[in-house]
């Protein structure tokens, strides 16, 4: 657990260096087989991204034991059940991307406009729900279905309105890759305005 560990302070670090996360929140998490491994509540607030290994809270994906934990993330129920729903996701970003807010704030999908962002097709936006909600879980995962295939290649991301992205991957570094094109996509349709 510990090398996975180490990664996941790595990727909490470069989400907030390039403006993939902010000091409002986000979590991210990995799943090593029975067990999950998530940022703790406040990552962004009030440790700005500056995580170690050792605060990444971990239970066990199949209960809801999890969950009872204090520093357990707010939005960690959509982190369970995207792992019990899609065995292949090994990594899970839910982050607020600089680029990417315009698009979730108007409840706006994102078109692929890149060649490095069209395996991920149109980033959709689903139902919206109130934040840290059973509900807007179950949305999630509902919006992620028929994109298996995406992740079994590298990552699908759905939008959440008015909040965010949430990004699948069958890894980690897979998930983060995928989330850096995607807002690097949504800023080249918004510079698109900008051109004579």
């Amino acid at each position: 657990m510990n090398d996975i560990r180490a990664q996941l302070a790595y990727v909490g670090r470069m989400l907030f260096e390039r403006r993939l996360a902010d000091m409002a929140g986000g979590n991210i998490s990995a799943r090593q087989g029975e067990r999950i491994l998530i940022s703790p509540r406040y990552s962004g607030s009030k440790r700005h991204w500056q995580l170690s290994p050792e605060d990444f809270v971990e239970g066990f994906v199949a209960t809801d034991e999890v969950l009872k934990r204090p520093l357990f993330s707010r939005e960690g129920r959509a982190h369970l059940a995207i792992y019990r729903n899609f065995p292949d996701v090994l990594g899970v970003i839910h982050a607020h991307p600089f680029h990417v807010m315009p698009f979730c704030a108007a409840g706006r999908e994102i078109p692929p406009v890149l060649e490095q962002t069209q395996e991920f097709g149109v980033v959709r936006v689903v139902k919206g729900a109130p934040a840290h909600s059973q509900e807007l879980a179950e949305y999630v995962v509902e919006g992620l279905r028929g994109q298996e295939e995406a992740i079994r290649k590298q990552a699908a991301a759905v939008l959440i309105p008015q909040h965010g992205i949430i990004v699948a991957g069958k890894d980690l570094l897979a998930a983060l890759d995928a989330l850096e094109r995607i807002d690097w996509n949504a800023w080249c349709i918004l510079a698109q305005r900008l051109l004579p």
